[in-house]
Formats: C-alpha cells, sequence, structure tokens
C-alpha cells in the first residue's frame, strides 16, 4: 500500500500517520456503535451522543462528521425536549495556526532567510578578505621598520652590537694612536 493511502480514511486526507491511525480506529467505534444504535429510542441516541462527548471518544474529521449525524437526528427528533449539546472544537482555527502551516508563506520565509544568509556570507567573505590583507600589511610593515620587533629583534640586536664593536674597535684605535703620539713626545 501506498504512504498516500494509508493516510485517507473515509475521504480525509491527514498529514501524520498517527492522525490516520487515530481516524481509523474513530471509524472502527462508529461501525461498533451503529450495530448496536437502535434509532427508535432517541434518549438512547442522546446518552450514547454525550457520553461520545464527555469522554472526547472523536476528535478527528472522521468522528466529527459521526457526532454531526447524531446532533442533526437528535435536533430533527421530536421525543427529545431538552437541548442537545453543542459539538465541541478541540482544535484551533485561528489564522496564526493556518499561517504556520500555509507552505506558500513558508516558502517565501525560506526565500528570505536563504537571501539573508547569501548577504551575511558575502559580508562575512569581503571582511575576511580585508582583515588578511590587514595582517600581511603588518607583516610587511614590521619587516620593513628600523625598530626592533619580535620578527626582526636578533638582526636588529647583532646590528647594534656590530656598531657598538666597530666603534670601541675605531676608539681604541684612536687611544693607541694617542698613546704613541705621547710616548714620542716624552721621548723627544
Amino acid at each position: 500500500m501506498e504512504s498516500k493511502q494509508i493516510l485517507t480514511v473515509e475521504g480525509y486526507s491527514f498529514k501524520t500517520e498517527e492522525d490516520a491511525k487515530l481516524a481509523i480506529l474513530e471509524n472502527q467505534k462508529i461501525k461498533y456503535i451503529e450495530k448496536r444504535m437502535n434509532y427508535e429510542r432517541p434518549e438512547h441516541v442522546l446518552a450514547v451522543y454525550k457520553k461520545a462527548l464527555e469522554e472526547k471518544a472523536f476528535r478527528t474529521p472522521v468522528g466529527i462528521r459521526y457526532l454531526e449525524k447524531l446532533h442533526n437526528y437528535l435536533e430533527e427528533n421530536e421525543q427529545i425536549t431538552e437541548t442537545v449539546p453543542p459539538i465541541p472544537m478541540h482544535t484551533n482555527f485561528s489564522r496564526k495556526l493556518r499561517t504556520t502551516m500555509n507552505p506558500a508563506k513558508n516558502r517565501i520565509k525560506a526565500a528570505k532567510k536563504r537571501d539573508i544568509l547569501k548577504t551575511r556570507y558575502r559580508t562575512s567573505v569581503i571582511l575576511n578578505i580585508a582583515l588578511l590583507f590587514l595582517v600581511a600589511a603588518m607583516f610587511y610593515i614590521a619587516l620593513k621598520s628600523d625598530s626592533p620587533n619580535m620578527i626582526n629583534y636578533e638582526q636588529a640586536i647583532t646590528n647594534k652590537y656590530s656598531e657598538w664593536e666597530q666603534e670601541l674597535s675605531e676608539r681604541e684605535k684612536q687611544v693607541r694612536q694617542r698613546e704613541k703620539e705621547l710616548e714620542e713626545l716624552e721621548i723627544d
């Protein structure tokens, strides 16, 4: 059997398998009641009708249709003097509920959500590219800078020590040269 056939009961198409199974059970209850129902005794029909309402025995459209049949019979019967209770609806038919189950609106909402996600994705990619460019620029600046930083500190320190060593060598050379000059002056 196809799933569409399973979800169709007594001319009603159900959205879930559980609802369809409930409708099948209600249909079986109806058949059982109908075998034992005595329509010649309207007070008996009224008692069965009230009991079904009290126990909320019928909730699907299949059961509601049967309750409607009983209700119409009782309303038209002249032997029933009391007021026949109305059939209660245990579901919400407001616009709020219908809009959540409206497929066209759901598709429109999904399309809008997709557009928003695409826009966010594009923005994210652009920002990531910009941040990558900024990080590359920072590394370039750090490499070309004269001041020591964590990237070029070893080279900067080596250069500084070599400059100091060169300065000290020149001073030492000048000091020796003056010492020589002084020794020559003392000898003369």
